[in-house]
């Protein structure tokens, strides 16, 4: 779990944590992001983290990791490997993702051991809060389409955890018009229909070590 430090990347290190799955590490840590939280300038971005707070703290732990699986690993539409969304093809994807790594290990920030893929939004967050310069922070811009589709569908779904994508989104800006004409075709097509049905692609470099959750 990364440090909680006092900078304007915060937001995306609090919703790395928070996107996570609930187990029960990430859950007793939930005083001190609060405290993180509470830190922050008054925005809609720290609203929606204490709108988010006041569920995930005060629900049974079984409840929220169960909505967890549910809206995000179980439902194409909300997942959080944003790749997943905009390639056209298993190959593209790939090269996606290999670029991700490189990009992350130049940055100082190595996935070894990590058992996630380098789309995989709380690892793009991670690395937004901690790349030198705010250049994390190009990621998500250039994934923006695919993170306002899974925000919208988790938003369709009546998920709290449409609160932390509000704040990711907050923090960016509005997104452009490209970004939501994007948008609107992504969420007409769906997932890539070559991937539908498998499970997340990568070429061995980028894999997630073996015997990990995901």
């Amino acid at each position: 779990m990364g440090r909680l430090g006092r900078r304007p990347e915060q937001v995306y290190e609090i919703c790395s944590l928070l996107l996570r799955y609930p187990d029960a590490e990430l859950l007793a840590a939930g005083e001190r992001i609060a405290a993180a939280v509470a830190e922050l300038p008054s925005s809609p971005a720290r609203a929606s983290l204490e709108r988010f707070l006041a569920w995930w703290r005060g629900s049974d732990p079984l409840t929220v990791a169960q909505h967890y699986v549910e809206v995000v690993d179980l439902n194409k539409r909300s997942g959080l490997y944003l790749t997943f969304y905009s390639a056209g093809d298993k190959r593209e994807r790939g090269s996606a993702l290999v670029r991700l790594k490189q990009l992350y290990r130049a940055a100082g920030l190595p996935l070894e051991g990590s058992g996630e893929l380098p789309d995989y939004l709380p690892v793009m967050l991670e690395f937004a809060a901690s790349a030198a310069g705010r250049r994390g922070e190009l990621v998500l811009r250039e994934h923006r389409a695919a993170l306002e589709m899974v925000r919208l569908s988790l938003r369709d779904l009546g998920s709290p955890y449409a609160d932390p994508l509000d704040a990711v989104c907050q923090v960016l800006g509005p997104a452009s018009a490209t970004e939501r004409a994007l948008v609107g075709r992504l969420a007409a097509a769906g997932p890539p229909q070559e991937l539908v049905g498998l499970e997340p692609f990568a070429p061995p470099e980028v894999m997630p070590a073996a015997g990990q959750r995901r």
